[in-house]
């Protein structure tokens, strides 16, 4: 018995659920965070180029090399463990040490990317992240010692940005600004409870990671938004002059609508220029408030937790792309309802012409009807007039003997003559009809 087939796409896109497993991340220690974009046409990048910067930092080290096509690899670099993630329109590299520097946050942690490797990146830094991992003081009753963090939160973060929360319910404690530190990089705090094991803590460090790259990313959407409202904003003012125009009946209808198709085109050059962005967006944010949610944050000495933090300074950005995505498709559709009013216009002024057409048409009609009754006539004159001659001729021998002349036998045939041509023609006419 042959054994049952499976389809041929159902081992890779069971893969696909297991394919990013958070890295093993031990406490206290350090990550290093980074994110590279190309800087056009992401999404149609050339990955092999990303694999080969890849293995370059590989190669340094003498650290195995992924497969050929694959979109994640983890391995040791040095004292370093290493993530590497190829996604849509990013690549991330994740690499994390156990122990802590003397100095908080010490830029000297990037180091683990040289800086001629970094220069060779295809494609520009969206993001970069300095995690602190330490675990959470305790005093001397064994309870967390809530006023050291606080201490040290002042010291590292701008108290007015600050957002802090526990997660997944006090296994440990994460904190961060969301700002850009001088060296360049987004700081983040970790107060991992002694209990916390390495996995859990690496899916910490990785769902903050994830919270900080697509915050980055959706706030590329606002970007877009800000320089389509300005072209938006020229468009709507041409389109409502021109619908002002035809209302007033001022332009040509041929002139309206070259007006209305270069304004049509263009708005559809901008909306399938910013759709994907528009779309990636809203895709991002999803997932910002998914990553958010999973950490089950709860309050932390009263301070704004992530969720807070993305609700006042997050959402209100995602707002304003919807905003400008929306006034995009309304101003899309009026363009459209504008072209169907003028397409009216023009039907209109087709059925005038039409109209004038037919009244011409019918006036020269009546006028080749009554041409025609006067050449009719004229025929009946001419043929009467030879056939009233042959007539006579024909006649003529016959009206001596009645003593009749030349003239009086026309006379008496004229009407004759007359009469029937003209019941002869129209007959003839009636026929034809």
């Amino acid at each position: 018995m042959p054994p049952l087939a499976d389809h041929p796409l159902r081992y890779p896109l069971t893969n696909e659920l297991h394919a990013r497993p958070a890295p093993l991340i031990t406490v206290p220690g350090t990550a290093v965070f980074l994110a590279l974009k190309a800087e056009h046409e992401a999404v149609a990048r050339d990955r092999a180029q990303d694999r080969a910067h890849l293995v370059a930092l590989l190669d340094r080290t003498g650290a195995p090399h992924p497969p050929p096509e694959a979109t994640h690899h983890g391995c040791t670099i040095g004292r370093h463990g290493l993530k590497w993630e190829n996604h849509t329109e990013f690549t991330s590299f994740t690499a994390f040490a156990p122990g802590l520097p003397l100095r908080p946050f010490d830029p000297a942690l990037f180091d683990v990317f040289p800086a001629d490797w970094l220069a060779a990146a295809p494609g520009v830094r969206v993001t970069s992240i300095l995690l602190t991992i330490d675990c959470l003081p305790l005093g001397a009753d064994g309870e967390v010692d809530e006023a050291q963090i606080a201490g040290r939160l002042g010291e590292w973060f701008v108290a007015e940005s600050l957002a802090v929360a526990r997660v997944l319910d006090g296994a440990a404690i994460v904190a961060s600004d969301f700002r850009i530190d001088p060296a360049g990089h987004i700081r983040m705090a970790v107060f991992a409870h002694p209990a916390t094991g390495p996995q859990r803590m690496g899916r910490i460090v990785q769902r903050l990671c994830e919270i900080e790259t697509y915050k980055t990313m959706s706030m590329l959407g606002l970007a877009r938004a800000r320089q389509v409202s300005g072209e938006m904003g020229a468009l709507d003012r041409r389109l409502a002059a021109l619908v002002g125009d035809m209302a007033s009946g001022l332009p040509r209808p041929e002139a309206a609508l070259d007006a209305l198709m270069a304004v049509s085109a263009q708005l559809e050059q901008l909306e399938m220029s910013a759709s994907f962005r528009f779309g990636a967006t809203q895709a991002y944010e999803a997932l910002v408030h998914a990553r958010i949610s999973v950490l089950r944050e709860a309050r932390f000495q009263g301070r704004q937790t992530l969720a807070e933090f993305m609700q006042r300074r997050f959402d209100p950005a995602m707002r304003t792309v919807k905003a400008a995505e929306g006034r995009l498709a309304t101003l899309s559709e009026r363009a459209m309802r504008a072209g169907r009013l003028l397409s009216t216009q023009v039907e209109v002024a087709r059925s005038a012409q039409n109209q004038a057409v037919l009244k011409s048409m019918d006036r020269r009609a009546d006028l080749q009807l009554r041409l025609q009754h006067t050449v009719e006539g004229l025929s009946v004159v001419a043929i009467s007039y030879y056939a009233v001659g042959l007539a006579a001729n024909l006649a003529l021998p016959f009206a001596g003997p009645l003593g009749l002349g030349r003239p009086e036998l026309l006379a008496i045939l004229t009407p004759v003559v007359v009469g029937v041509v003209w019941l002869a023609l129209r007959r003839i006419r009636r026929r034809l009809a």
